[in-house]
């Protein structure tokens, strides 16, 4: 490519920024340099279309990236421990990071038949408690989280400026008894879990200064993102049904753990719907992936659709 019709190109590169609400042109941290994270997916199960909408979505972007000759690091994590895994590994009697294993490379298979490009980097929890551990450590140093009886490690909302701001949420409308429930030891029942304790029976955990355990979800992403990329990179992606509370509290800790954290732009597709319902297999509301291509795509309900990002 010319480098001239490369400078235009990149200049009108303009990328819905969910932040700020806001269409905004792309302009790197690092001249020439674009540093991407997406969230990926929790591996206790074959992936479904859903998972497909995201992979593809921003394999695009990664791709047009590339085209305009910017130096990407693309980096998807895998969660590989997790509440369902554990749940799923006692269920089939089988070790839980193997359980995860199996279906983190089944993803692989599934991108690769989707023909999306692989990431630079595909970070698993399991890699990184260190990098966790350090990080929580470290909000607890800023006071901005505390520590139970139990073991348990919770993130103080109150103490945490601007929470809530980036997803437009009402705390009050978000406290126990709608996601979780209620906790008496959390100074306040919005607070949430940075560490967890290890219960009597569970199959694994890590060793930790508050006891044996393993991570919240929201803190694996932080740690990971900023070990790979640092408290400052351009681009973090996701599904909008990561907005809250998932990139709230990812973007709660990451400050709290460095007030220079900053992200430019956070960008969110849209979701995969069956009779207006999210894909999910939580909700047994799905399709796999690897379902398509011995079927075909005209074999999908009638009720199937994408929705927008916004």
């Amino acid at each position: 490519m010319e480098k001239k019709n490369k400078c235009e190109l990149r200049e009108k590169l303009r990328l819905y920024n969910s932040m700020t609400k806001q269409k905004e042109v792309l302009k790197p941290l690092v001249e020439g340099k674009i540093r991407l994270y997406v969230c990926g997916v929790t591996a206790y199960d074959f992936s479904h279309l859903g998972h497909a909408r995201a992979s593809v979505a921003f394999d695009v972007l990664y791709r047009y990236l590339l085209h305009l000759e910017y130096d990407v690091t693309y980096v998807r994590n895998f969660t590989d421990i997790d509440d369902k895994i554990i749940d799923r590994a006692n269920a089939m009697r089988v070790d839980p990071l193997s359980l995860s294993d199996r279906f983190c490379r089944a993803y692989n298979e599934d991108m690769a038949d989707l023909q999306c490009l692989p990431p630079n980097l595909q970070p698993r929890v399991s890699d990184h408690m260190e990098q966790i551990k350090a990080m929580i450590q470290q909000i607890i140093d800023n006071d901005i989280a505390y520590k139970v009886d139990g073991g348990d490690v919770f993130f103080s909302v109150d103490r945490s400026p601007n929470y809530g701001q980036f997803s437009r949420q009402d705390l009050d409308n978000h406290r126990a008894g709608e996601r979780v429930a209620e906790d008496p030891r959390k100074l306040n029942q919005a607070d949430f879990a940075l560490w967890k304790a290890a219960k009597p029976g569970e199959p694994i955990s890590w060793e930790s200064p508050w006891g044996p355990g393993r991570p919240g979800w929201h803190i694996e992403c932080s740690a990971m993102s900023a070990h790979h990329l640092s408290h400052k990179f351009d681009i973090h992606g996701g599904g909008i049904d990561l907005i809250f509370p998932h990139h709230e509290n990812e973007i709660a800790q990451s400050r709290a753990a460095c007030a220079e954290a900053r992200i430019s732009c956070w960008m969110h597709n849209g979701l995969f719907t069956i009779n207006n319902q999210k894909m999910s297999k939580s909700d047994r509301n799905f399709i796999q992936i690897r379902y398509i291509p011995s079927v075909g795509c005209e074999t999908l309900p009638d009720k199937c659709a994408l929705s927008i990002s916004s």
